[in-house]
């Protein structure tokens, strides 16, 4: 008599927000496909939500995903910062969601869902302040993370090398997080009350985990964190991140090397000597200025101003006069002046910035710039917003047009219809704008070198100077 087979349970997994969700999301999977789920998008018997709740939009995109997972008939589990944030508050109001798990909950992901599939109850997730969760000293934060450790809700931080991941797509570009949590209080951020304190991931981990991805296909790795020019403060080394840069552009397989999330108060002549000048390693510089009146940053309780941050740029040109920087700026938070918004426009026309993201501000719960005097009526807010936008508009416009004729390594990350769109190194996947190569016939993951000969507001438009030989 023939055994009666048991069907793999299915899971879908829905990756929300930024870049190191997405690491979330693959180390999930990886534990996931250890424990026999079957990871599909047809009929699956539960979907997971790596929401996203850093912002209004965000948390309401997260929700709607949740509310529109739940009329596939499958069970409905939430994860990601927005479940972490509000855990049981969430719960409550969206009973469609069968469970609402936290970072914590990772490691075990596998055997809830199994719960959840069952019919079981969870307990929803309490939040709390993760920036108590660790010891303060570097000495002992580096302790901390040691095989055998507590498991402190880092996914695929603690015990050694071992990789625990799963690629959801086949792209030749992937996120690589170097660390979790920001030891930094800017009073608009929520993030480190749910991310926590700043731990950097070691740099045998971070090398092991790059090594895999070499194998399985990828040609650029780009380092996520919530500040990347802190790593290696925990670890008792702040210039660690200088050594680590050159050793994972060496990897066999690996041709650019992209740091992102970068303090511009955080920023060192070393750091910058780093990027501009090692083979494989992205002159590339996303900073989060957010605004450039003194009096603005010091409200937000960030450092410089408008010409300190010049400053910082014309260092980075001196080293390469090509190196692209990209940047958000809040307007409209409390207390802003007309005065500080003409500044932030001096800054803006003589900084040249790549890519700029505008934003207007708006309270985030448990902040402190919730409880400041002086906001601006929304109505002004917006004003700014479509002011801000309209020059930044131009101007990186302006920018990409100057970039015409500048020869450049592009790596090709979609052909459609015989048009291969990639970047550049002063362009990172969904937040920067693309390259168009014109008259080649490419493959998803050549490397090939191009002219670029046009511009399309920040696109840019490039022809092909060698047959894909980089590739």
């Amino acid at each position: 008599m023939t055994e009666p087979t048991t069907a793999p349970r299915r899971v879908s997994l829905v990756t929300l927000g930024c870049a190191r969700n997405e690491t979330d999301s693959e180390e999930l999977a990886g534990r996931l496909d250890a424990a026999g789920w079957e990871l599909s998008d047809d009929s699956p018997d539960v979907v997971v939500v790596n929401t996203c709740g850093f912002v209004e939009s965000a948390k309401k995109d997260s929700i709607d995903t949740l509310l529109a997972a739940s009329d596939t008939g499958a069970k409905v589990v939430a994860v990601g910062c927005l479940a972490e944030r509000y855990g049981t508050q969430l719960a409550d109001q969206l009973p469609e969601a069968d469970a609402v798990l936290g970072f914590d909950a990772y490691a075990s992901l596998p055997e809830s869902l199994a719960r959840v599939l069952g019919g079981e109850q969870l307990p929803s997730h309490t939040p709390g302040d993760r920036r108590k969760l660790l010891p303060i000293s570097p000495v002992e934060r580096a302790a901390a993370v040691e095989p055998g450790a507590i498991d402190i809700g880092l996914p695929g931080h603690a015990g050694g090398p071992t990789v625990v991941r799963r690629r959801l797509d086949d792209s030749p570009v992937a996120p690589l997080k170097l660390a979790s949590g920001c030891d930094r209080r800017c009073s608009f951020c929520a993030i480190p009350s749910f991310r926590g304190a700043f731990v950097s991931r070691r740099p045998s981990d971070v090398l092991a985990e790059a090594r895999w991805l070499a194998q399985h296909g990828v040609r650029e790795l780009v380092l996520v964190s919530e500040n990347s020019t802190s790593y290696g403060k925990d670890l008792g080394d702040l210039r660690l991140l200088e050594t680590l840069l050159p050793e994972l552009a060496a990897l066999e397989g690996i041709d650019r090397v992209r740091l992102s999330y970068l303090q511009p108060a955080e920023m060192r002549p070393g750091l910058v000597e780093v990027l501009t000048g090692t083979p494989g390693v992205a002159p590339y510089f996303d900073m989060s200025f957010q605004h450039s009146s003194a009096s603005v940053l010091r409200r937000m309780r960030r450092f410089g101003d408008t010409d300190r941050f010049l400053d910082l740029l014309a260092q980075i040109r001196a080293g390469d006069p090509t190196a692209a920087v990209r940047s958000n700026v809040i307007v409209g938070f409390p207390g802003e002046t007309e005065a500080d918004v003409v500044e932030l426009e001096r800054f803006l026309v003589a900084a040249r910035l790549d890519a700029v993201g505008v934003f207007g501000y708006s309270d985030e719960d448990g902040t402190e710039a919730e409880t400041l005097p002086d906001h601006l009526p929304q109505d002004v807010v917006d004003a700014r917003v479509a002011r801000i936008s309209e020059l930044v508009e131009e101007l990186t416009s302006q920018r990409a047009e100057e970039r015409c004729g500048e020869v450049v390594d592009v790596l090709v990350d979609s052909v459609v219809d015989g048009v291969a769109e990639g970047r550049t190194a002063g362009q990172a996947p969904e937040v920067d704008g693309s390259t168009t190569i014109v008259g080649a016939d490419l493959r998803v993951g050549d490397l090939v070198r191009a002219r670029i000969v046009g511009s399309e507001g920040v696109d840019l438009v490039a022809e092909l100077l060698a047959v894909p030989a980089l590739a």
